[in-house]
């Protein structure tokens, strides 16, 4: 697996996340296996590879893929506005986050207590996601930069999707500091579109 596929890897995480955010903020469900994938990424410490941070394969990442070719493709019929929106958040908190030393460190902190519930009830248990969503209230919320989710009032105003929605968005932003940590950055996204879109292509087919 070459450099720009990991990249590629960790970018798909972050759009995952997005999409996951707008499915439960507009319909109040997601795939438990998607969700669980997402939410595992948080708690891998010492990866071989990018893969083994979404469980080794990149079938849960699909959807993701797929909202970060149409972002690249800039096509409005198959553009996904809000998920673009919510992963380009992302990217940009994660840069926040990562001036913040404390902020990192509380995190660092409370992930192996959330290691330990996910042992004890499975990775999707209520307690699982409600510790890291407060986590990302905790610490991420407490940024200048807020994300602002849009959706269905009724779903978003459930605190069981308000607990998934920070968690994902967690992971998006654990996955937007895998993707820098890998050498990617925002320009690529404007001035290297073809590249990584005909490297998605190829990834694409074969996880279908």
């Amino acid at each position: 697996m070459n450099n720009l596929q990991e990249q590629l890897i960790a970018l798909g995480g972050v759009f995952q996340a997005a999409v996951l955010v707008d499915r439960i903020a507009r319909t109040g469900q997601a795939s438990e296996a998607h969700i669980g994938c997402m939410l595992g990424s948080l708690l891998v410490v010492d990866p071989k590879d990018t893969l083994e941070v979404f469980g080794g394969d990149d079938l849960n990442l699909r959807d993701g893929y797929r909202a970060l070719a149409s972002a690249l493709e800039r096509d409005p019929g198959s553009l996904q506005r809000e998920p673009l929106r919510y992963a380009l958040s992302m990217l940009g908190l994660e840069r926040q986050l990562n001036k913040r030393g404390d902020l990192l460190e509380t995190i660092g902190n409370r992930l192996p207590q959330i290691q330990s519930q996910a042992e004890h009830f499975g990775l999707v248990h209520d307690n699982v996601i409600a510790s890291s969503g407060a986590l990302y209230q905790d610490t991420l919320s407490t940024l200048r930069q807020r994300i602002q989710v849009h959706g269905d009032m009724r779903f978003l105003q459930q605190a069981s999707n308000a607990s998934k929605i920070r968690a994902l968005l967690l992971a998006g932003i654990r996955a937007a500091r895998l993707w820098r940590q890998l050498g990617g950055h925002r320009w690529q996204l404007v001035f290297s579109r073809r590249k990584l879109l005909n490297e998605l292509y190829g990834m694409m087919r074969s996880a279908d």
